[in-house]
Parts: C-alpha cells; structure tokens; sequence
C-alpha cells in the first residue's frame, strides 16, 4: 500500500508547517471566492488542499517509473519510484550481489536521485517486507484510507489555529471578526465614505448600527460580493479613530467615538484603582475564602468552575457611585463577550421589562449603564442584585432582590471637616441587602470633597483603616469591625480590593482577629 503523509497524525502534528505555497494558494481561494474566511475554514481548506497535493504527487510520481519494492528485480537505466521517500524518482546505475547471509540471495540496486545523491537498495530479496505490498495509484481504490472530509474532521481545527497564529504575522493578510482577507485585495475605501457614514452614525445617535446598515448609502461597486464589501468597510472603519467597534462575538456593530458615554471613554473618578503591592501568602485561609465571596474586579481569584444563575453581586459604593458593576471573573459569565475593549448591550430591568443601554468595558474590568436605573430604584450600597442573560442574545437582565420598603437601622456615612464619620440612623430601604456591606450617603456634595481631599493629601491605605476602623467600631456594642464592612467603608474614599486590605490587618498589631473575620482594636479590652 502506497504510504500517504497526510493519513498519519505526526503529520498533522508537530511536523505540520505553514509554507508560502499554502498562503499562496489561500489566497487565491479567497480571492476567487470574494469571501473572507475564519481561520478555521482556511484551516478546513488547507486541509484538503494538502490532500490533493498528495495525491497528484503520487499520480505524477507513479507515472515516472516503477515503484520501488524489495522483492522485485530491476534493470540498469530503469526508472524507479520510492513512495516511502515522499516519491523520489531516481534512476538504476548499477547492480550487484547482496552479501548477508540472514536474508539468503539477493541483489543491490545502486540508485541516483534528481539531486546527484546515490543511494543502495535491496533487490530481489525473498523474505517478507513492508515494502513489499503493492501499492495502489489512487486514494480512491483503498478502502483504508480516510477520506479528506474524515481528515477535516479530525485536524482541520488544529491546523486552523495553527493558520492562525501564522497569519497573524503575516502583514499581507488582516483579520476583521474572526475573518481573514489579503489586504492588497479588499475595495479602496476614500475619506468620503468614511464622511458618510460618521453622518449615518450620528443621525442614529452614534450607534450602533451593523456594517450592512452603513453600506447602504456608500455606493461601493455592486458586482463586488457583499461580504468583501462590508469587511472592505470594517477595515476602513476599524482603521479611522472616529469609528468604534462595539459588538459582542460574532457580531459587527460600529459607534461613533465621540458620543460614547464619557464613563465608557475613560474610567470614572471612583473606579480608579491603583495596584497595591501586598503578600498573598499573609492571608488565612478563611480570609481569601472572604475575599472570594466579595468578588472584587481586581482580586487575583480563581475562576469559579461553575456559576449558579442567576448570579448574586453586591452593589459596592464605587460602582453605586459610577453607575456600574464589576466585571469580576464570576460575573463575566453573564456579559457578552467579544474581541473589541467595549461591548455595547442591554440591561433589562427584570421587573418592569424597561431596556437600558450597556457598556462592558473589559479592559478596565466594569459595566456601564446603571447610573439613572440605580436612582430610580433607590438602590443603596450593599443591595443585592441579580443578573442572569436575557433570551436574545446582547441583553442582560438585572433586578434587586426584592422585598416589602421599611425603615431600618442602617450606617450612614458622614463626612465632618473633610474626614468619614460613621452612625446608625433609621432610613427606608426598598431592597434586600447585605448588612455587612450597607452604606448610606448623607450629603454627595460634601462626599466629594472628601474624596479630593483624601487623594490631595495622598493618604495610603494603612492611614485611612487608621482612621476609618474606629469609626465603624463605635457603631458595635463589642467594638466589633467585620472585615467586609471595613472593605465596604474604605472604598468609599480609596477603591482597593479586599486583598491589600485584609493584609493591612495583618501586618498592623492595633489590629486584633476574633473569629470570623471580624476584628477589635488592640487598645479595647476584647483586644486582649
């Protein structure tokens, strides 16, 4: 049997290389077709691409000569093929006796190949050998053999993604969606159709409109299929600052730049965090177990393998604030995803059905679009929310855990002469909540002078708990301070996950651990 490279996984494994002949003929497909294509249908292409190859060079290969079997018996100037060789042709210079005395009598075929190099091999020879099965010239006669579409199946995905780290560094092809297109090949695209459709955008609003939407009005050449014509403008659109792609996976959707919310553009006063250096390794066990159940954006944690839904976060002073959620590594799971920094969706209140406008701005770990839904519900810090996906794809819905509006006991924050001070007042709460994390703001305008100074003045962390832990242990008949609340607290003036906090605890003796990770000062007398 003729032995085939391509039916063998070593070939598709580590000996599988991209060559220049493959991007070639690549893009010539694309070309052809006027279809871009993801690396996985290149790959799939590739695939039987290769299997063609094969099997020409065999027919062109077996057509020049005898194909080379042990057994067999040649003739000096005789032609001879050797499949096993990757069907080297080479030519019969000279014969002789064999000498070993294992295989009995036999011949030596001496053997000049294309390139000059001579070689030996056996002939004649009576014992049983590989080589000796007669081999077939076409796939198609052996049963066997799988067939390209089995191939496909088999390592057309792995060949893609290997296509795809490959045309990454290749500047003649760029990728638009998850599609691939020679670059010198797509429309010319002027200034004038980009002028056109910042006009289209900004009569909608700025956005966002899918790429079919936009060419409507550009006039690009009709006999150009329609698929090249919209990546021809995703490239053009994609290369203009003016234009931003906001759509979630598998979707193209464009927005104009400038009339992005601001808190989408840049990331708000409150959410600012900069990285605190702290030792992992100083936290107990039951304190990362807190710091995985706060679920912090920027706590190192490990991903949850599984995420119950609806999803359950509490509402933190700095998104309260910004009108935003943190896009932690639980909470991802509920949110589009996608290849660009911002992804445009929708929240739909799961009591009323009200839409709302989204943002996921992934690079900076939040989601925007909250800020009015938050003031009309009278959310307050601390509330629990619920998300889960919505029934059409790109919308999340969201509501409070609900409950019957009472007066509560709650803390309330106070800023006195530029400082937090903390107290217990009564005050309507419309949802549930968590009463380790609720925080109530009294006066916003003089909570932001609060803030300004905190951050004129510099003040670390280590000042800040200084100042702050008192506060909150006035509020406990034991002088308690659970560590959420404090992580709550101090985020009003300073975003900081739990993790530098908690090993601010630890590191400072003032601070004294109880149990469950609640804490007193060393000074009060549960201190000792």
């Amino acid at each position: 049997m003729i032995q085939r490279k391509t039916q063998t996984s070593d070939y598709w494994g580590n000996e599988f290389t991209i060559t220049p002949d493959d991007l070639q003929y690549l893009s010539t497909l694309l070309v052809e077709d006027e279809l871009p294509r993801s690396a996985v249908e290149l790959g799939d292409a590739l695939v039987l691409y290769r299997c063609q190859q094969e099997e020409a060079l065999i027919e062109r290969a077996m057509s020049q000569g005898t194909p080379y079997q042990p057994q067999r018996s040649y003739e000096e100037n005789e032609q001879v093929v050797f499949p096993a060789l990757g069907y080297r042709v080479g030519k019969v210079i000279g014969i002789r006796p064999g000498s070993n005395p294992e295989y009995g009598a036999f011949q030596v075929i001496q053997v000049e190949f294309e390139s000059g190099r001579k070689r030996e091999f056996a002939a004649e020879l009576a014992s049983d050998h590989p080589l000796n099965h007669e081999p077939q010239a076409s796939a198609v006669e052996d049963a066997d053999l799988r067939s390209p579409e089995e191939l496909i199946e088999l390592y057309g995905t792995q060949v893609g993604d290997k296509l795809g780290k490959v045309l990454e560094s290749e500047p003649d092809f760029i990728c638009l969606a998850g599609k691939w297109f020679p670059k010198d090949l797509l429309i010319k695209v002027h200034i004038g159709h980009l002028n056109l459709a910042e006009a289209a955008l900004d009569i909608s609003g700025g956005g966002p409109s899918p790429t079919e939407d936009l060419l409507g009005d550009l006039e690009l050449p009709e006999e150009i299929s329609p698929q090249l014509r919209a990546f021809s403008l995703n490239y053009a659109l994609q290369e203009d600052e003016r234009f931003d792609e906001v759509g979630p996976a598998g979707e193209v959707l464009w927005f104009l730049r400038r009339l992005e919310p601001e808190a989408v553009q840049s990331t708000p006063l409150h959410l600012q965090y900069e990285p605190l250096e702290y030792d992992p390794a100083s936290l107990t066990s039951e304190m990362s177990a807190l710091e995985q159940q706060l679920d912090d954006e920027w706590s190192d944690i490990v991903e949850p393998d599984e995420v119950t839904v609806p999803v359950t976060v509490v509402l933190t002073y700095p998104h309260w604030k910004s009108g935003t959620l943190c896009l932690s590594k639980r909470l991802a799971h509920v949110f589009p995803t996608g290849r660009t920094h911002r992804i445009r969706f929708t929240f739909i209140d799961g009591d009323t059905g009200e839409e709302m406008p989204g943002w996921v701005v992934r690079e900076r770990r939040y989601v925007y679009g909250l800020d009015e839904w938050y003031r009309k519900r009278d959310m307050l810090v601390g509330t629990y929310l619920e998300l889960k996906q919505g029934e059409k794809p790109g919308t999340v819905v969201i509501r409070p855990r609900s409950r019957r509006s009472r007066r509560e006991w709650i803390r309330i924050v106070l800023p006195v002469q530029g400082q937090l001070t903390f107290e217990m007042r009564k005050q309507l709460v419309a949802c549930d909540y968590d009463e380790l994390m609720i925080v109530a703001e009294s006066d916003p305008q003089a909570m932001k002078q609060v803030w300004a100074n905190v951050h004129e003045r510099g003040l670390s962390l280590g000042r800040l708990v200084t100042e702050i832990f008192p506060e909150l242990a006035k509020l406990s008949p034991q002088g308690t301070v659970h560590a959420a609340s404090l992580y709550s607290a101090i985020n009003v003036v300073m975003r900081t996950p739990p993790g530098p906090l908690l090993a601010e605890l630890v590191a400072n003796e003032t601070y004294v651990p109880v149990g469950d990770n609640y804490w007193v000062l060393h000074s009060s007398p549960d201190g000792f």
